[in-house]
Order: structure tokens, then sequence, then C-alpha cells
């Protein structure tokens, strides 16, 4: 049974006559167990009371006893822990041979504890790649570093070196594995390299206007797209800002293709998604053997794979501020340092940062920092919301469903004059990816007649819409004939099907009055 700590005095009896105390070592009558530093053979231990006086004592036999007691119940924690941590657990003596090995351990590196325990721990591993040697070597600890024991395993580590009397005794160390964190960071960025190249191969870089895939036709979007256009021109750092799902990144790609690096790669970084363990090793590369674990030839940096291209900071608010010094020493000095490297390698890079946060705020609060911000906003484009320029929404809406018949080999629907309606006065928070996801919604729910109708919207998209009703609508309307008109094609932002029936006419008449009115 796991126990409280014992204190001297519950272990203690009353002095016996002609015990002999002097051989005695004394203690307070308040001292607990874990106080004694160490034992004499056969020496008895006195407790004494705050005058100094003998009070009672501590048999040695009862000692002996109680510490075997607590050590078989510390055994049993000891042996407890090590199974229930989801992590890697190695404990090593100071000479490194291997003390503790748990099951976490043995699947992780299809090495079982009765073969490894007793022996070096550099019989299993380089001795280069085990983290655990610095620490026992030097006494210090290292927390959530990056490291590649074997070919196919990647972790975050934690090593602490054991402590006795001043001397480091052994070490022990904790292993979080991230090999599938890694491996799907590598694949995503291959991938999207291919496709990457694949699009500049098919495109018609003469005839092709770089904003093309940048849909919308108001007054909002044009003067964005205008000042995008301009500063495509330059090679100046440009921050782009926007909620979520406005299409930064669609921006991004538009401003390379339209630069005069257009011929040379445009890679994206997600700041956001990479621990930042591993963040540093992906932007700057690192030199082969740079730290512990890195067993395989240095690796090349994002920086250095996008040289002479355009290199796309996405979340650039998610920066660690560590990071950001060393991004804001790239941008001055025009130069980097792979990890473990000490040669300066030039940069021929254009950087293109975007955010959803607001980082002035964030710099008001110590969250990013002032001089890096003011390095990337040399240009700040802010990309307004979908319910800005809610008029681009019918073109859009039509985009989306092309797309998606082709995909599920269906064809476009007709949409029902209600359903463009409170699509129009939906406030659109995830903006251009929440309305394309609806229309894929929409597109696969459409019934065999092929018209969509309000059956297939999302419930929420009710919830947030802020629709006229047709009796309110009519209500609302003044009484001349033209101004009803006119009010109608208002409030369905110029969509004539809607009007007609929120005036309760057909198509046919209402264009009949618009021509007889002159509207």
């Amino acid at each position: 049974m796991l126990k409280e700590k014992r204190s001297l005095y519950s272990l203690s009896k009353p002095i016996y006559e002609g015990g002999s105390i002097e051989r005695m070592k004394a203690y307070s009558l308040n001292s607990m167990l874990s106080d004694l530093e160490e034992l004499v053979p056969q020496q008895d231990l006195l407790l004494v009371d705050e005058n100094g006086a003998p009070s009672r004592f501590v048999p040695f036999t009862t000692l002996i006893e109680v510490i075997f007691q607590e050590w078989k119940s510390l055994e049993n924690v000891y042996q407890t822990l090590l199974r229930a941590v989801d992590d890697a657990i190695t404990i090593v003596d100071n000479n490194g041979k291997v003390v503790a090995w748990n099951p976490k351990a043995e699947e992780l590196y299809e090495t079982s504890a009765e073969k490894i325990i007793g022996s070096q721990i550099t019989d299993f591993f380089k001795e280069e790649s085990v983290v655990l040697m610095a620490t026992l070597q030097e006494g210090k600890e290292v927390l959530r570093q990056y490291n590649q024991p074997k070919e196919d395993v990647h972790v975050l580590i934690n090593t602490l070196p054991v402590v006795a009397r001043g001397s480091v005794i052994g070490g022990i160390s904790v292993e979080r594995e991230i090999t599938n964190i890694v491996k799907l960071n590598n694949e995503l960025t291959t991938t999207t390299a291919y496709i990457q190249d694949l699009e500049s191969k098919i495109k018609i870089r003469h005839e092709e206007d770089p904003f093309h895939k940048i849909k919308g036709r108001s007054q909002a979007l044009n003067s964005v797209i205008t000042l995008a256009k301009k500063v495509a021109k330059t090679d100046a750092p440009v921050l782009i800002t926007g909620e979520s799902g406005v299409g930064k990144e669609l921006f991004a790609q538009a401003i390379h293709n339209a630069s005069a690096r257009s011929a040379g790669p445009f890679f994206d970084l997600n700041c956001g998604a990479i621990p930042s363990a591993l963040f540093e090793s992906e932007l700057f590369g690192y030199e082969k053997g740079a730290f512990t674990g890195a067993i395989k030839e240095g690796k090349l940096g994002k920086i250095a794979t996008a040289e002479g291209g355009t290199l796309f900071l996405d979340e650039i608010g998610e920066l660690p501020l560590e990071l950001q010094v060393k991004l804001l020493r790239v941008l001055q000095e025009k130069q980097y340092y792979r990890v473990g490297g000490n040669k300066p390698i030039p940069v021929d890079v254009r950087i293109i940062s975007a955010t959803n946060q607001d980082l002035e705020e964030m710099v008001e609060n110590g969250g990013f920092r002032e001089d890096l911000y003011y390095r990337l906003n040399v240009v700040s484009i802010s990309i307004p919301p979908l319910r800005d320029r809610i008029e681009d929404l019918p073109e859009l809406v039509q985009m989306f469903l092309k797309e998606y018949s082709i995909k599920y080999q269906k064809p476009v629907p007709e949409i029902a004059p209600e359903v463009m309606v409170t699509l129009m006065h939906s406030p659109w928070n995830g903006n251009i990816r929440q309305l394309k996801n609806t229309m894929e919604r929409m597109m696969i729910l459409s019934d065999d007649d092929n018209k969509i109708t309000s059956f297939q919207l999302p419930k929420e998209l009710f919830k947030s819409t802020q629709q006229p009703q047709v009796n309110i609508l009519r209500e609302e309307l003044v009484e001349d004939e033209p101004s009803k008109i006119i009010h109608a094609l208002t409030k369905t932002y110029g969509n004539k099907s809607a009007a007609a029936k929120m005036l309760g006419m057909s198509r046919v008449t209402l264009y009949s009055k618009m021509k007889k009115y002159r509207i």
C-alpha cells in the first residue's frame, strides 16, 4: 500500500533503562524518514525534544525493516509508471548502461527490455545519436529537442541527469515519437512542389493573367487586385491580411506569377502547422551532423529551396518569438546560416507573408516583434471578406457548381431564387472556403430534378442569415410600382428571378415592367 512520508516518531519506542544513548545519532522528534542522510550499521537513532533532551529512540532493526518496505513500494510505483507512460523511457547509470527500458521503448525501437537492459546503450545506437550520453557527460538537461536516433524514427526528446550528493549517477530520457508528423510534412512538401510544377508546365505564360484564378468583379476586390499587380512588379516584402478562407495563398501565388521571379520556385510554409522544435531546421535546413541525431546527409531548408523565387510564410502570427529574431536577421542581412553551420549563405528570395490575426495588436501585447512587423509590412494587402463583396457571390456559386458537376459527373443544377437570396444574405464567416464547401454539399444532395432548393442548404446557414421574408418585403414596399421593383432588385442584389418571386410575378412580367419603367 502506498503511504505518505513516514515520521521517525512513528517508528520510535520509549528509551529503555540501561540503554546506551551515547552511540546513537540524534534527530529531532519532527524528523521524517526522508531526512536521514546515512545509516551506520547497528546504530539506533535518538529522538530529542526542542530542548535537546532525549525523548525516544528508533531501533536500527526497525529502520531496516521499514526502509525495505518503502523500497518495495517505490519499486512497484516505478514499474507501474514505466508501463503507464505513453512515451519511450530509458534510464541509464553513470557509465551509460541501461537499467530501465519501458514497453513504449520496446515498441518504438523494436528491441526487448530483456535484450537491452544491462548493456551499453551505445551497443544499440550510434553514440552521436544518443542525447542521453551528452547529458551524462555534461550534466545538463535537454528539453523538447528534435532527434533522429534511427533511420526511420523521429522523436522529441527530454533528458535529465540523475544527481546524488552533487554527482551524476545516471540519466533519464523521455522520447515522444513524431515520425508520422515528419513524414506527412515531407509528403505534403513533395506533393505541393509536384502540383505546382505541373501547373507551371500547363499554363500559357504569354497569354494568361496571373490573377485569373481570383474570381469576382466587385469594386472591393478589383481595388485589391490592382494593388497586388503593382507590388508584383517589385521585390518588396508583402504582408497579406484577411479573415480565414478569403484566399490569401491564391493572392500570394498570383503575385509570384506576375513578378520577375515567376520562372523561379514558389514554396509555402505554414508557420502554425510545424512544431517549433522542427521549424528552424525546416526553414534554414541543417548541415550533416549539425545536431545530435542528424545521422543523414544535411537537408536544404525552405529558404534554399525557394532560391530565386518566392517563399510564402502563411500564418506568420504563429511564428515563435525566438524564431522571429532569426527571420529578422535574414531580412536585414540578406544571408542565413544552416543549423550547425558556420558559413553564411546569401539569400535571393522574396518573402510574402500572410495572417488572419491583428499583428499590430500582437506587437502591442508583446506577441510579435515590432521590428520584424515593419520588415514584413513594406506593402500591406488586405483582402475583403466575402460579405463585403457579396455581388461576387453569384459568379462564385456558378464557378463552384461547374467544378463539382465535373467531379461528381452530374449536370449543373438550377438554383431556386429563394436559395440565392439566402446565400446572398449570409455573413459567410468562413468566406470563400465556406462557400465552396457549401456548394459541394448542395451538389452532392441535389435531387434528380436537377434543382437546388432550401432543403439542401446547411441548417447553420439559416441561423446566421438575416434574410428578408417575402411578406416582410411586401410590407416594406412603397406604393408606386417602379419603386417596388427597384426595392426588390436592391434586396436581391440584382437577381431578377429572386426579385420576381418576391414581388409575386413571373420573370417575364418583371422584364416587361422593367422595360416599361426604363429600370
